[in-house]
């Protein structure tokens, strides 16, 4: 089963899409059940893969690989290659625990088509998971256009009011992106093989040739900064990153709860996954540029103020939660670009307590719109005094997506911020506030919706969660305190593939005393490629500290 355990945990939510085939529409409550069955197998097939892991988590480069390249579609180089490593592995978790507690919370919110609906949720599931397992790119490009579909059809069919226009849009956005990434594909296999004579899509293949297109006499910087620039589109317009988000706040209010919910928790993350699965280690002279990682730079920034400057004014709940992941997001994309050790570990573990803490909050969103069809802030007030269990789970996992110490989102933010510092003390400053203004926002909204007197005769008769709903943030709220209490074990998990990235980029970087190197050697013992030349520089560059760029 180890061997094949990626191919499991991929196929089994298209298994119980398939199955739901054969089940009859009219028979809604057996559909419901087999959704939901499927949908915790998914998840509970995933959870052997972390003991697993676990024992395999300092070997280098990537593990459980499945298949192998060139073997699928054998004429254009195309194979089925499935491999994770620390990074794709908390994604994959994510992405399994995220799908259930979505589909869990569909249970009485959709009524209409609900066949159609959980298939099509069950199949969106197979190509989020098959994005962060593909180490084929036709593989993987084949997932990222999959998953466009079934989401744009859970918009366009079960969203709000303006559905259709969201849903289109949405759409336009992502595949304009996904153009220009389908000719950097094509442009690096062609390079591949101008320098080996061989056809490949496999992504480690063209790890080892795509960085010398820097440097190639044929092309130069010119041509490799184009080639950055054609997948970083891709790439930040599903972040979204600041100004590529005009579709996100569209597509959060008008997708259903649960669409919402898996839009924020994984979606968004493919857009922070493909910069550091590709971006870093295709074009590190490209990132390392000084306006390039400038420009990147200022772009997060802009995005963590912006988005919670506007989350600040927004009347519609929903539209507040969309914009804060403008914002969390933001930081995310900061930590990638600071290109330290600490930046990429905060940035990647920012982006599971992003899908933890957002999911939920779309979810408690959600809960009260099923109640009162209405996402108005002004509609609502002293809900605490009707629904007392879900004011406590709201105030936890508001606090959790602010970043309170002993809670998940400070341990991210954190991070972040100390790896930014250490490389550029303004650029952390710059993005502090947008900590404060996370608490504002979120704060003032808890205030007007819970706090005082019942305002609003429509919601004097409010009841409180049911079973079922409170099942759905149990785990998140385990999570959040989980990461927030004790995270180690997540930084243990990300420290080779982090390590071996920030190598790759800027192999001169000091790593710090006893982290583990690209080769498995303790750092201490590792010598940076750029000082090996000159041996006589080494206990110079061991005793100097890091220090920060202006």
């Amino acid at each position: 089963m180890q061997s094949h355990i990626l191919s499991i945990i991929l196929f089994t939510p298209l298994v119980g899409a398939i199955v739901l085939l054969f089940v009859p529409k009219e028979n809604k409550d057996a559909v419901r059940w087999i959704a939901n069955v499927f949908a915790l197998a998914g998840f509970l097939v995933s959870l052997p893969l972390v003991p697993w892991f676990w024992e395999k988590r300092l070997e280098p480069g990537f593990k459980f690989i499945e298949g192998a390249a060139n073997t699928w579609i054998p004429s254009i180089g195309a194979g089925y290659l499935l491999g994770i490593d620390g990074i794709s592995f908390l994604l994959i978790l994510l992405t399994t625990l995220l799908g259930w507690i979505s589909i869990l919370s569909s249970w009485t919110a959709i009524e209409n088509r609900v066949k159609e609906y959980y298939i099509w949720f069950l199949i969106l599931q197979t190509g989020m998971l098959g994005v962060f397992m593909a180490l084929d790119f036709f593989l993987f490009f084949v997932f990222w256009e999959a998953m466009l579909v079934p989401m744009y059809l859970l918009i366009g069919i079960w969203g709000g009011p303006r559905k259709l226009y969201a849903a289109i849009k949405f759409f336009l956005y992502t595949l304009a992106g996904s153009v220009l990434m389908l000719l950097g594909i094509l442009f690096l296999y062609f390079h591949h093989h101008g320098e080996t004579n061989i056809y490949t899509f496999s992504i480690r293949e063209l790890y080892k040739t795509a960085p010398h297109i820097y440097f190639d006499p044929n092309y130069g910087p010119g041509i490799a900064i184009l080639l950055f620039f054609a997948f970083f589109f891709a790439f930040a317009i599903k972040v979204p990153m600041f100004p590529f988000h005009t579709w996100l706040p569209d597509a959060h209010v008008e997708a259903p709860t649960a669409g919402s919910v898996i839009l924020a928790g994984v979606l968004l993350k493919m857009g922070t996954y493909g910069f550091i699965r590709f971006s870093l280690p295709f074009f590190p002279d490209v990132l390392t540029h000084t306006k390039v990682r400038s420009w990147m730079i200022v772009l997060s920034i802009i995005a963590i103020l912006y988005g919670a400057l506007v989350s600040l004014m927004q009347k519609d709940m929903k539209k507040l939660v969309a914009y804060s992941s403008v914002s969390h997001l933001g930081f995310c994309t900061l930590g990638i670009f600071a290109l330290t050790p600490l930046g990429l570990s905060g940035s990647v573990l920012q982006q599971i307590n992003h899908g933890i803490s957002t999911g939920a909050l779309f979810l408690i969103v959600g809960i009260l719109y099923e109640r009162r069809h209405t996402r108005e802030i002004a509609e609502y007030g002293g809900i605490s005094n009707v629904m007392p269990v879900y004011a406590t789970i709201t105030m936890i996992m508001f606090l959790s997506s602010m970043g309170l110490p002993l809670l998940n989102g400070f341990v991210g933010e954190f991070t972040i911020l100390q790896g930014t510092f250490v490389e550029n003390w303004k650029w952390g400053a710059w993005a502090v506030p947008g900590v404060v203004l996370a608490a504002a926002y979120l704060l003032w909204l808890y205030q007007r919706v819970f706090f005082g007197p019942v305002t609003n005769p429509k919601n004097e008769k409010l009841h409180d969660l049911t079973p079922r709903e409170v099942l759905t943030f149990v785990p998140l709220i385990i999570m959040a305190f989980w990461i927030g209490l004790y995270p180690k074990p997540f930084f243990q998990i990300l420290e080779q593939p982090v390590n071996q990235l920030v190598q790759t980029v800027r192999p001169d970087y000091p790593l710090p005393p006893g982290a583990v190197n690209a080769s498995n050697q303790p750092a201490a013992l590792a010598v940076p490629a750029a000082v090996a030349v000159n041996p006589t520089t080494v206990p110079a560059r061991a005793a100097e500290p890091v220090k920060g760029k202006n």
